[in-house]
């Protein structure tokens, strides 16, 4: 897996260099810039709904022009997953970019953007509060409906049980392993509920690098959800 981001010249920036090394990630192409590293103040409400107010620090650094170097990666891949916490103009970029190699684009429009937008994804990914702002988007969409599950056009993938203590970053891991799920060349409903494993793996841990759910450990829920 490559990654295109931008971090700060701070511990912050040094840290989510090691992590992803650890992890087996490609960051070769990540921008050091004299910058904070993007960081968010996360609330969370007694039963695990949050709110994020986020600074976005060296993110704001994040060009077109980055996307453009980085387009061979983008072109080698299976499966491109984009956000919005980068500045709108290179994220949508980013999506014309893989549309334009015929890579399988995965938009998650979080945060939401402030106005509506149509994006050139395959699929997008956003939660009820974000629908709206991605609704003239091309695409398929998978709704994701919390402790209901996911919604594809008139297919309801539900949820599996889980007790949530901190919903952050759920969205995020839904649509990482949704994109997993495509790149390995799994169906959409496949796919969805595989997100939907990682997404109660998530809420039941606080925090969102601690949460995020391993390999074996989404495994195991999806086989203990089929017995």
């Amino acid at each position: 897996m490559a990654l295109l981001t931008a971090v700060g010249e701070d511990t912050f920036g040094e840290r989510a260099l090691r992590l992803w090394e650890a992890e087996g990630v490609d960051a070769s192409a990540v921008l050091r810039v004299p910058a904070p590293t993007m960081a968010g103040a996360i609330l969370v409400e007694p039963g695990g709904e949050n709110r994020i107010v986020i600074v976005p620090g060296a993110l704001a650094a994040l060009e077109p022009r980055h996307v453009d170097a980085f387009a061979p990666a983008i072109a080698a891949a299976d499966v491109l997953l984009v956000q919005l916490e980068i500045p709108l103009a290179t994220a949508l970029h980013a999506l014309r970019v893989g549309r334009q190699a015929d890579v399988l684009c995965v938009l998650d429009p979080a945060p939401a953007p402030a106005s509506p937008l149509a994006a050139e994804a395959d699929y997008l990914t956003p939660n009820e509060r974000e629908a709206a702002a991605v609704a003239g988007s091309p695409g398929r969409l998978v709704l994701t409906l919390g402790e209901r599950g996911a919604q594809l056009a008139e297919e309801l993938v539900p949820a599996f049980p889980a007790e949530p203590v901190d919903t952050t970053g759920a969205g995020d891991a839904f649509a990482a392993a949704f994109a997993v799920a495509l790149a390995e060349g799994a169906g959409e409903l496949e796919a969805a509920r595989f997100a939907c494993a990682a997404g109660a793996h998530m809420v039941e841990h606080h925090g969102v690098v601690p949460g995020l759910p391993t390999r074996a450990e989404r495994e195991a829920r999806l086989h203990a959800q089929a017995r």
